[in-house]
């Protein structure tokens, strides 16, 4: 079947603005080479179809030849960039540093080597000013040549100097360098196996963690090493499920940005996720207050010219929003409330398919199905329980595992018994290949492995045992995962009552008021 993701050209003109649009073909029609005139013919057809198909596209555009698309293809995902670049924001820090790295070699070739120069010191005071130490090692590194071929009298000491500016950039640079490795090895760890299961995986990551960490703590002074730092900080508790230090370590991610607000702009990316995880801080301690004062914050930030002068902040603010506001819902239990916003959510989730990983997709989809779930409409979370189910992927393999296990607690809500019995043996054979069957998730497996011979009498005294059983492994750090993918004590309590699960974390969340 055809994919919009599988063709980078189709992607990138998907992605575009109509002003974009209108610019580009300006950039192409500056002059009438009949090769410039095919790219913007191909434009247009690539522009008109909602899938990418090579075959409908020849056919449909007979002056195309299939033999010389491959070069076409080429030539204008080239030139959409160049049209592009020309209406960048030139605010954009790294415009401008590129542009004053182009303007000092221009004077440099022209031989006017001063004037080069009081260009690069322009620029270093700019990129020292921005945090930008990658420029600043370049703007350095081109000084040094100049002093080195040339002699310019520019300054007293200026070899010292240089050295000495060079060496504290590339130590910093270094240092972040490991930081950043780190950061990333630890979010790729949590990506592909979600939270420590054991006592054993905590030790190996804590120990992956302090091997990697070091010293370099102590020698943390700027902001990207403040910023990679707090990440593994960040990343190695909340992997744990140590979520006092997660909350801690992502609230110290977003102060080193509100104590250099400029760099808001110029990190947008890093700034989104930083908010995204003190907002899931919250939630995972139950913190309904902390939770709905960080989303009104994060709602201004959304508003603001940062974000919606900016495709790729649009949709991480898009993304990291609706979690939170899911979240929000299920520490309420305003499970039916938060479903009004389902139909708008699919209407972006389709608006934003190309730029979308599938890891995003399987949680919102997931987060649906809990909606659902906690209202009573078990139907409709078997549905979207089916879509992560079905989507063959190897990522995230908790979010598999508890996909299939709310599935099948759905299908015992609705009464099928026809298939409860298979689905219990496929779900407990998945989750032991996947070794994540906890002491929670054995004990309710026992409990509807049994469920088949109980009556409607009977039933109860054993969802009672069940409630008591699974309240003393609430406290069970290797526990909490079964509680924070599924709130099993909840469901129970609302089958005890027979009422929806909604109405039970309702009450919890009144109650919980009440006694503040």
């Amino acid at each position: 079947m055809p994919n919009r993701s599988t063709d980078p050209l189709f992607q990138l003109i998907k992605s575009l603005e109509k002003s974009e649009k209108r610019n580009f073909k300006l950039y192409a029609t500056r002059n009438t080479a009949s090769e410039d005139l095919k790219i913007v013919q191909l434009f247009d057809a690539l522009d008109k179809m909602d899938t990418y198909d090579e075959a409908i596209l020849l056919k449909k555009n007979e002056s195309i030849k299939k033999q010389q698309l491959s070069n076409l293809k080429a030539h204008l995902y080239k030139q959409l960039l160049s049209s592009l670049r020309l209406i960048t924001d030139e605010s954009n820090i790294d415009i401008q540093l590129h542009e004053q790295m182009d303007y000092a070699r221009i004077l440099y070739n022209k031989g006017l080597y001063l004037q080069s120069l009081k260009v690069l010191d322009k620029m270093k005071e700019m990129a020292r000013s921005k945090n930008q130490f990658t420029y600043l090692q370049q703007a350095l590194f081109f000084e040094k040549n100049i002093e080195a071929l040339h002699i310019t009298r520019s300054m007293r000491n200026r070899a010292e100097q240089l050295g000495k500016e060079a060496d504290e950039t590339n130590e910093t640079l270094s240092l972040v360098s490991q930081l950043s490795n780190l950061s990333l090895q630890l979010y790729s760890w949590y990506i592909n196996h979600g939270h420590a299961r054991n006592e054993q995986e905590v030790i190996e990551l804590e120990k992956f963690f302090i091997d990697g960490l070091g010293d370099k703590a102590d020698k943390c002074k700027t902001f990207f090493e403040k910023l990679f730092l707090h990440q593994s900080q960040c990343w190695n508790a909340f992997i744990r499920q140590d979520f006092l230090q997660y909350y801690r370590y992502s609230q110290k991610w977003v102060n080193i940005f509100h104590e250099e607000p400029y760099m808001i702009a110029i990190e947008s990316g890093h700034y989104i996720k930083g908010m995204h995880n003190l907002m899931g801080s919250h939630f995972d301690l139950g913190n309904h207050q902390k939770l709905k004062e960080t989303l009104e914050q994060f709602d201004k930030f959304c508003d603001s010219n940062v974000v919606q002068n900016s495709i790729n902040n649009k949709i991480q603010c898009f993304v990291y929003r609706t979690i939170s506001v899911f979240n929000k819902h299920f520490l309420e239990g305003s499970f039916s409330e938060g479903l009004k916003l389902v139909p708008e959510i699919e209407a972006k989730l389709k608006e934003y398919e190309i730029y979308l990983d599938r890891h995003r997709i399987l949680v919102f989809y997931y987060k649906i199905a809990c909606l659902y779930f906690g209202s009573g409409d078990y139907e409709k979370a078997v549905d979207y329980l089916n879509k992560i189910i079905n989507w063959k992927m190897d990522l995230r393999s908790d979010l598999q595992c508890y996909s299939r296990l709310l599935h099948l607690i759905a299908h015992f809500e609705l009464g099928n018994e026809d298939i409860l019995d298979h689905l219990i043996k496929s779900v407990y054979r998945f989750m032991a290949k996947m070794q994540t069957l906890s002491v929670v998730e054995e004990e309710i497996f026992k409990f509807l492995r049994n469920s088949f011979k109980l009556s409607v009498k009977t039933i109860k005294p054993e969802l009672e045992k069940l409630l008591l059983k699974l309240k003393q492994h609430q406290n069970n750090r290797f526990e909490t995962r079964a509680f924070m993918y599924l709130d099993i004590i909840s469901w129970i309590e609302s089958k005890l009552e027979n009422i929806p699960v909604q109405d039970i974390l309702k009450k919890k969340f009144s109650n919980k008021r009440n006694n503040v």
